[in-house]
């Protein structure tokens, strides 16, 4: 009887240790599950950048659109041409109290670089530089024409196309990226269509 009780619990002990051993992870099997993730993370991620790419880039084409819709209420709304610069088209904020010719509310504070402050806001990893002729306009010598480029703010990352909206109400896209300034008088001088460059 004891005999077969000891042999009975050795077994026991047997099997507990073998289930023991056989609900863990070996290092190999750990190993290749990390391998695994990675090969998956690899496949992955270029293509989440390429539609965060792909995002802000649209972004960007409906932002300048925004600004064209801004400027055409601008001027016609104060007999000046278009806005001398981006925040003429935003909110009152900082040293302009109320809806003026200097803040005509046109825009919302961060494209127009009301909220945070700059020349050359940023939105959607894209940034604004505006180009007119006089800032700020007046009824005697008002702004016939504007430039708006967007560029991405870290190329091949946040973006890769550049585009460039102005008075002619047309928006030039250049694919490789080479192109990120343009002048008063429009985007045509510099933006000529050809190569990478072309019409959106």
């Amino acid at each position: 009887m004891k005999t077969g009780g000891t042999a009975y619990e050795s077994d026991g002990e047997a099997v507990k240790k073998h289930v023991g051993r056989e609900s863990g992870f070996s290092l190999i099997e750990l190993l290749i599950v990390v391998a695994i993730i990675l090969i998956v993370a690899a496949m992955a991620v270029p293509n989440f950048l390429r539609a965060r790419m792909a995002a802000n880039e649209a972004s960007a084409a409906s932002a300048l659109k925004l600004v064209g819709v801004a400027n055409v209420g601008y001027a016609a709304s104060y007999g000046q041409g278009y806005a001398g610069n981006l925040a003429q088209l935003g909110p009152p904020g900082g040293g302009c109290a109320s809806i003026s010719s200097a803040c005509a509310d046109f825009l919302d504070s961060m494209l127009s670089g009301v909220a945070p402050a700059s020349a050359t806001p940023v939105k959607s990893g894209y940034r604004f530089t505006y180009y007119a002729q006089n800032d700020p306009p007046t009824p005697a010598s008002p702004n016939n024409s504007y430039a708006v480029v967007a560029t991405p703010v870290n190329p091949g990352n946040t973006g890769q196309s550049t585009f460039c909206f102005d008075n002619k109400i047309s928006i030039s896209k250049d694919s490789a990226g080479t192109i990120t300034a343009a002048d008063q008088s429009g985007c045509e001088a510099t933006w000529p269509v050809g190569g990478s460059v072309g019409p959106l």
